[in-house]
């Protein structure tokens, strides 16, 4: 029903929760992070493709962000048919609707990329939007690991060329065949468990905003969040909670660090102690002296074992090249060390955890494959990381997984968060398959398009102030609107933005509705300019400079100069384009 007050019958004018407009700053600010994104995706091959909003609730499948039923999770309606409607979750699911109704007609593989508002029938809450946008890549009908390779590197690329330098960004790879081997090893497999490990990878897909303990309770009986709202949990045993949460706190690089630092701490090691420990023919005579429990040495070497030999920050190498491998560092005993981060060691030391189940195994292999293809090209873990922490919450993802994580802070303070994740992705070989019975591989990643203009704001890499306005051209004699348009034609025919006032103002409101439309300069012609046939520019950049500086300066003398002239009305052209020229902006 519509919000009325009670002593008027005007409606209230209030914007839905979990929505936001967008004014000319943030649209333009947008306009130009997409134009750079689009240029990577172009120079990787993909081509532009559009897609209603609107798709059958059946093609979107039983992929839904929450549950899997209309409404839950999507925003949907009943058409006249009694056929249900959905507005579209993401550009996923219509991608695959697309390619599978045009699949003789298309290339295989098929390359393509999207932007577009997706919508979600969720609680909305701080960062959390019903509506908001994507840009998308994806490659359907290559089942080959290089296709996957290929959107990692994209995506590295995209980060630089928005300005995110290497070692602010770092592209993580998994694989759900992994964490569903995990599950495997502790029952979970099977038909018959699908949804339970549904619950777990949606729970799992949320330790960067709710932490490990957040998790925990996910994973257990449930959680009471902020507002007093209950989640239901996956319901599984203590010693299952604690399994999944190790291999998620190992598998993640940072929380590998913190592990490793708490247990150099706790056992006062020193730098050569770390080395011998790593070194084979010294690690047990060290392990003696050790003034740790058994579980906690073991723990210690374990971790240890993740990370290439240590070595002091003063004595590192600092080639051009060292932003190419991610350090970590670590202190002992008063001494910062980097622990260096290999792929393939990673890799190697992973295999250990599920030897004897396939899945598990299957997955690992994969992610070699992908890791030998990332680093021959030379991305290495400074920019693409095995993470194997990281997990997508959408049921369709079948193997490799990516996700783009902005490493700096979110502030100065110390220990502040790191700003996160920007965008997400992963092999879906089932969503098209779903309209042709025959297998359709495809793999793809998805920019949260908000999140990252958020992130290059905070960077200053992109104009967070509204773009210069049109030149306005001011009226003084309502008897002569057909000069003044004609004077706005002219403007216009010469490629330069500009427009006649249309309100009813006097020369007042005439000049404040200028400065709100940011325009750079406004054109003049009173009775005094007419009868010398000549036009009057009024420079307000200038002017607005002017207005700050001691009267009398030479400085001052200059600017008022060039705050205002008259020149002959068949020169207007050039002298707006002379005023534009000054300010180094653009004619349109």
């Amino acid at each position: 029903m519509a919000d009325k007050t009670e002593k008027s019958n005007k409606l209230k004018a209030r914007l839905p929760r979990g929505l936001a407009d967008r004014g000319p700053a943030e649209i333009a600010a947008t306009r130009e992070m997409i134009e750079k994104i689009r240029a990577v995706y172009e120079l990787y091959g993909f081509e532009p493709v559009e897609t209603p909003a609107i798709e059958y609730t059946d093609a979107l499948g039983k992929f839904l962000p929450d549950q899997d039923r209309p409404n839950e999770g999507v925003f949907s309606f009943q058409d006249d048919d009694e056929q249900w409607l959905s507005l579209r979750y993401d550009l996923t699911a219509p991608l695959a609707r697309y390619v599978a109704e045009n699949f003789d007609t298309l290339p295989k593989p098929y390359r393509s990329y999207r932007v577009g508002n997706v919508f979600r029938n969720e609680k909305p809450g701080p960062g959390r939007f019903r509506q908001f946008m994507q840009f998308d890549a994806d490659t359907v009908g290559s089942i080959s690991p290089a296709a996957d390779a290929e959107m990692c590197m994209m995506m590295a690329d995209t980060m630089e060329a928005l300005g995110i330098s290497r070692g602010s960004y770092l592209v993580k790879i998994s694989n759900r065949k992994v964490l569903d081997g995990v599950l495997e090893s502790i029952g979970l497999g099977g038909a018959e468990n699908e949804a339970q490990r549904l619950t777990i990878l949606r729970a799992l897909d949320k330790v960067d905003r709710l932490g490990i303990d957040g998790v925990r309770s996910l994973l257990g009986k449930g959680r009471v969040d902020e507002s007093s709202d209950f989640t239901r949990g996956a319901e599984l045993s203590p010693a299952e909670i604690e399994k999944i949460a190790e291999f998620m706190i190992h598998g993640n690089p940072e929380a590998r660090r913190k592990k490793v630092q708490e247990l150099i701490s706790a056992s006062a090691l020193g730098p050569d102690q770390i080395r011998s420990l790593l070194d084979p023919e010294q690690s047990y005579r060290e392990q003696q002296k050790l003034n740790l429990a058994e579980p906690q040495i073991k723990e210690l070497l374990r971790v240890l074992a993740l990370f290439p030999n240590p070595q002091s920050i003063e004595s590192a190498a600092r080639g051009e090249n060292r932003l190419d491998y991610l350090f970590l560092k670590v202190h002992a005993q008063a001494k910062e060390f980097e622990l260096g981060i290999s792929n393939k060691l990673t890799l190697q030391e992973l295999r250990k955890a599920c030897p004897n189940v396939r899945t598990f195994q299957d997955g690992v292999d994969e992610l070699e494959q992908i890791v030998n293809v990332v680093e021959a090209c030379g991305y290495r873990s400074g920019r693409i990381v095995v993470d194997p922490s990281v997990v997508r919450g959408l049921e369709y993802y079948t193997g490799p997984v990516f996700e783009v994580e902005l490493t700096f802070s979110t502030d100065s303070a110390a220990g502040s968060p790191r700003f996160g994740s920007v965008g997400g992705g992963g092999r879906y070989d089932g969503l098209v398959s779903r309209f042709r019975g025959e297998p359709v591989p495809a793999t793809g990643f998805s920019i949260g398009v908000s999140r990252l203009l958020a992130a290059l704001q905070h960077l200053g890499k992109v104009e967070t102030k509204a773009e210069a306005g049109p030149v306005v051209v001011t009226v003084f004699d309502k008897d002569r609107i057909a000069d003044y348009q004609q004077m706005v034609a002219s403007l216009r025919n010469a490629g330069i933005r500009a427009e006649l006032y249309l309100g009813s103002g006097k020369f007042g409101p005439q000049m404040k509705y200028a400065d709100r439309r940011n325009a750079p300069c406004v054109v003049i012609q009173g009775s005094d300019e007419k009868a010398k046939g000549e036009v009057t520019i009024k420079d307000l950049i200038v002017g607005a400079e002017l207005a700050k500086l001691e009267k009398g300066r030479e400085e001052h003398l200059q600017k008022q100069a060039e705050a205002q002239s008259s020149v002959p009305e068949a020169q207007l052209v050039e002298a707006v384009r002379a005023v534009l020229a000054r300010h180094k902006l653009p004619p349109r």
